[in-house]
């Protein structure tokens, strides 16, 4: 099969480019890893007025989705310029309001689809992103959906901007039975798909960033790019990458086609992407030497996000697993 974006479809992604360019996120990312939500909570009503959430909703509860395709794009954008917030979160939120459907999805995904509200959530996992700024923290139990009373402890990541909380046990009982499992494991695919599109956006930036460094820096009166050694190391990079970005079409393509290998798509995507990026950042960290390691550089923004986005809904060895199982 050979897979082309349309005309629209690249569109999209040109506007979510100028528009996120024009916002300016390299300073958002710093405010929101500082506490201060105020110039976040500013773009994600620009990304809600572009249509970005609508996308993970369906149209019965006033959203255009799900789209994946779509999605796989705009989050693709969102890692390229670093976008903080429950983004990824909000998207699996939907997915899982959607199977589990009754009056919880209802009041939920229209205030997520237009972008009034945001949603954090946690699975398996001890922990849920940004508790502390979203509308609505659901947490599964089991078979037990609840709508968590507060956003819990603290507990600082690798990425200031990547808040992380454990819920508070208790809160509201929104919905009970086997539906609700099912929707947690379709949320988590969901999670992991968006997370890889995310994963290759910043494995993108931080190839551009390192390859324009390497243009400017010199050694024994030449630009360092020109060394073998360094061209090297940059193709590997680049073919990382490019080996994981049809991954998450593919994934996306499985997604929108029901097919019933699309969970190890998914994973198969999360587990080069996330690769990718990894290897994106370590290669950036080495190529821009000891000026790499300091925080007033905008690319430690991007460094910091790598390796969390590596094992964020899905580690490497969960990823191999699911995709051996099939």
């Amino acid at each position: 099969m050979r897979f082309l974006l349309d005309d629209e479809q690249r569109e999209f992604a040109r506007s979510l480019d100028a528009m996120l360019t024009a916002a300016g996120t390299p300073s958002v990312v710093r405010a929101w890893g500082a506490g201060d939500h105020g110039p976040g909570r500013a773009l994600w009503a620009r990304l809600a007025k572009a249509g970005v959430f609508a996308l993970a909703v369906p149209e019965a509860y006033e959203g255009v989705g799900p789209l994946p395709v779509e999605l796989a794009l705009t989050f693709m954008e969102l890692g390229r310029h670093a976008a903080p917030g429950p983004l990824v979160e909000t998207v699996a939120a939907s997915a899982l309001l959607s199977v589990v459907g009754g009056p919880p999805a209802k009041e939920w995904l229209p205030r997520l689809a237009c972008g009034t509200a945001s949603a954090t959530l946690r699975l398996d996992g001890p922990y849920a992103l940004d508790a502390d700024v979203a509308d609505a923290v659901f947490t599964v139990r089991g078979e037990e959906l609840w709508l968590a009373a507060g956003p819990g402890a603290f507990r600082a990541s690798a990425d200031p901007a990547r808040r992380l909380f454990s819920p508070d046990h208790g809160g509201t009982l929104l919905a009970r039975g086997a539906h609700v499992a099912e929707g947690a494991r379709i949320a988590a695919d969901w999670a992991a798909f968006a997370t890889a599109a995310q994963a290759v956006g910043v494995g993108e930036a931080l190839l551009r960033f390192t390859v324009e460094y390497v243009k400017q820096r010199t050694q024994f009166g030449a630009a360092i790019g020109s060394f073998q050694a360094v061209k090297h190391r940059l193709a590997d990079t680049l073919t990382g990458l490019e080996f994981a970005r049809p991954l998450v079409y593919g994934a996306a393509v499985s997604l929108a086609e029901g097919a019933a290998r699309a969970g190890a798509d998914v994973a198969a995507a999360k587990l080069a992407a996330g690769g990718a990026a990894y290897a994106s950042a370590r290669t950036a960290l080495q190529l821009h030497g000891a000026v790499g390691y300091t925080e007033e550089l905008d690319l430690a923004l991007w460094l910091r996000k790598a390796r969390p986005l590596r094992d964020a809904w899905g580690t490497p060895g969960a990823c191999r697993a699911r995709v051996l199982a099939g």
